[in-house]
């Protein structure tokens, strides 16, 4: 039986929540890395790169086995070894593991940024995949109020630079050292424990393994309860006040605005002290842009040694929703056609000094000479270069009126 030839294989389609870029949404992108490249070296945080994968235990430990992310979302597989390995959901268990592992602690306090891809298998909405990418920020080692400060300065000036501070607010609240979180737990217990017939199911769950997270529910039957339960301010005790105080100092200082939040809170037990948000309402539902808190038991909890922690993640395809339609400028510094092939020699030379003296040049020499120059105009860029003759002589007319174009025209007169 001959093969039907009309038959095409089916392409294979992208996997649900994972996404392809070029062009404008990938310059956006680009940009919103390439921003936070240039501030975190403005504050002294060094690259860091840890692995795409982890053993599953990293992430068990460090956000929860209760968690949603651990029991519901993470990719989690047996590798050929039969050993448990993740796809990391987010990149702040990795560096403490590697901060362990590699005795980073000699380095202590340790600054260190890095980005890329993370994993979550959760519904896909605006501004969430199950591919997703985000900046990340940590400072290891540290107990100093002062630590966290700069992590905010930091994240305030990196979306000035980004140009999307407009709109978002910093919403900052303490969870207290551990003596004022243990008070302030049992408190909620007893508050919650008074209401158990009331809270929806999940709240019910929490109630026994992250009473904390309580607060945090939208469902409109825990709301009224959320609501009355104790705020921390009364279970502080006075080092946690200074802490908190010290940090709101440092953020006043740097000209930082900030609103208290008193029922932010992180649900995990080694979160103390600082909890923080930057928060919009230009992403719908997914109001968080930027958020981050102390973590200071959890290196312990992966077997390291006590060690101070705070850090902060955002979201890179959040953050590049929200840049400026014309924040972007996607025009060449020139481009060059060659109107005569028999000064495609000059045209290449021309290019090549373009390009290492730090201009982004094309070059249009294919199809019909009398059609390059045409083709040429419809390319955005801010010099337009004709190669050709006149008089039989090589001859080069450059268009433009932007600096831009004059600094590549200087450039190119100089040949």
């Amino acid at each position: 039986m001959s093969k039907d030839k009309s038959a095409r294989i089916p392409t294979p389609q992208p996997v649900r929540g994972t996404q392809d870029m070029l062009g404008d949404f990938a310059d956006r992108f680009a940009y919103v890395v390439e921003t936070f490249e240039r501030v975190r070296r403005l504050y002294g945080f060094k690259r860091v790169e840890v692995p795409v994968i982890e053993p599953t235990a990293v992430f068990a430990r460090s956000l929860g086995e209760t968690t949603d992310v651990v029991s519901k979302e993470m990719y989690s597989f047996e590798d050929r070894g039969g050993e448990g390995i993740t796809l990391r959901p987010e990149f702040t268990a990795g560096i403490a593991r590697a901060y362990v592992t590699n005795g980073w602690q000699q380095f202590a306090p340790l600054k260190v940024a890095t980005h890329g891809p993370l994993f979550r298998y959760e519904r896909p909405q605006k501004g969430r995949y199950r591919q997703f990418h985000q900046l990340d920020a940590e400072v290891l080692g540290s107990d100093s109020p002062l630590a966290d400060a700069e992590l905010l300065v930091f994240a305030d000036q990196l979306l000035k630079e980004l140009g999307i501070s407009e709109g978002v607010t910093l919403t900052l609240n303490t969870l207290g050292d551990a003596a004022s979180r243990d008070a302030w737990r049992a408190a909620l217990v007893e508050h919650f424990e008074g209401h158990r017939g009331d809270l929806s199911e999940d709240s019910l769950a929490r109630l026994d393994k992250n009473p904390l997270r309580i607060l945090d529910s939208k469902d409109p039957k825990d709301r009224p309860i959320a609501d009355g339960a104790p705020d921390i301010d009364a279970f502080l005790t006075s080092e946690a006040q200074d802490f908190f105080g010290a940090v709101t100092a440092g953020l006043d200082a740097a000209g930082v605005a900030w609103e208290r939040n008193a029922r932010l809170v992180r649900g995990l037990d080694y979160y103390r002290h600082t909890a923080f948000e930057f928060v919009t309402d230009r992403l719908g539902a997914q109001g968080t842009v930027l958020g981050g808190g102390r973590y200071d038991g959890l290196i312990e909890n992966l077997g390291g040694p006590p060690t101070p922690a705070v850090g902060w993640a955002a979201g890179i395809e959040r953050l590049a929703m929200l840049l400026a339609d014309d924040i972007i400028d996607n025009r060449l510094d020139a481009v060059i056609a060659v109107e005569d092939d028999s000064q495609l020699a000059l045209a290449m030379r021309a290019l090549a000094v373009l390009r290492s003296s730090g201009f982004a040049t094309e070059i249009v020499a294919s199809g019909s000479p009398r059609k390059r120059f045409d083709k040429a105009a419809k390319i955005p860029a801010h010099a337009l270069i004709s190669v050709g003759t006149r008089d039989g002589a090589p001859h080069i007319n450059i268009r433009g009126g932007s600096d831009r174009a004059k600094q590549a025209e200087a450039v190119v007169r100089a040949l």
